[in-house]
């Protein structure tokens, strides 16, 4: 860790810790029921906006969070909340096909805001290092190689014509083609991009926010990612937005500014989504698959364990 970050005390490996298992936990909570996600997300969502996000979140404010991409990020993230709900949720809704592309255009659109940044950040040429909207920000060759990669990993998206709702009471969003190359190939692009465009919060914002969807993607409930993914960032957005002092005072862990550690993580971010990519593309070549109809990996064991465990 010492390549990428300072090495944080006692204390502020608590405070990560007892993050990650709050998003967890909230994870969970949104899961549950279809009451405690109205409430988590769009009665909380209601209150933030018109009550508690206009101070803390304001334009130009000392933490950096009221940048345009920082408004943008938090409210396309709550949109793929709901828009996810509204697909659990309601049957009728569900079955109709042109329901199903929202989900890949929703994630897309986030991924292509962050790889613009990426782009943006390279082009402020700040090549020793500076602030831009009270943020730290190091350009170099890494924001465009991630910023690729970025594009490739929207590439990657495929399969979402089988995407359906859990038999059980959570009523899960299952994409079951989005298995752990997927998964992997994203983590990487993101962390990447956290490590470049908001690096001294990226340990938050990157590592322990991936985690906590990683995690239940793999260990609670399969298939799921995507809707994991949505739900925690929506959930530590609007936490940020409103504590927005948190990863800069309260518990920082600031990274080591190595332009080393840098070009490392977006390289394997970019040669990750290359790979992938790569054998996606001639896996459905070879099993005469089309990549924006078909599922490109129903032969896998991935795949299957996912449709044993949800129908």
């Amino acid at each position: 860790m010492n390549i990428l970050y300072h090495v944080p005390d006692a204390k502020t490996w608590a405070i990560m810790a007892f993050v990650l298992l709050a998003l967890l936990a909230f994870n969970e909570l949104g899961r549950a029921t279809k009451w405690s996600a109205v409430l988590l997300i769009i009665i909380v969502l209601i209150v933030l906006t018109f009550v508690v996000l206009p101070t803390p979140a304001a334009p130009g404010n000392e933490y950096g969070t009221g940048t345009w991409f920082n408004w943008v990020k938090t409210y396309s993230a709550l949109a793929g909340c709901v828009g996810f709900m509204v697909i659990r949720y309601f049957p009728k809704v569900a079955k109709k096909k042109w329901v199903l592309y929202f989900p890949p255009l929703i994630l897309g659109l986030n991924i292509l805001e962050a790889a613009i940044r990426d782009f943006q950040c390279f082009s402020f040429g700040m090549t020793s290092g500076g602030t831009v909207d009270n943020l730290w920000v190091m350009s170099g060759p890494w924001n465009i190689m991630n910023g690729i990669a970025g594009l490739l990993n929207i590439v990657l998206i495929c399969g979402w014509t089988g995407i359906y709702i859990s038999k059980d009471k959570t009523k899960d969003m299952i994409w079951p083609d989005m298995i752990w190359i997927y998964v992997l190939a994203y983590d990487l692009w993101n962390f990447a991009y956290t490590y470049n465009c908001i690096s001294d919060h990226s340990v938050y914002c990157g590592l322990i926010l991936l985690l906590s969807c990683t995690i239940p993607t793999f260990f609670i409930k399969k298939g799921a990612w995507l809707q994991h993914r949505a739900q925690t960032l929506a959930l530590w957005i609007m936490f940020v937005m409103t504590v927005p002092s948190f990863a800069d005072r309260l518990a920082p862990v600031p990274t080591t500014h190595n332009k080393t550690a840098f070009f490392i993580v977006s390289f394997l971010s970019l040669a990750v989504n290359l790979i992938a990519v790569i054998y996606q593309f001639s896996l459905a070549r070879k099993n005469k698959r089309n990549i924006l109809k078909d599922e490109i990996y129903v032969d896998t064991n991935a795949y299957k364990q996912v449709m044993k465990e949800n129908l």
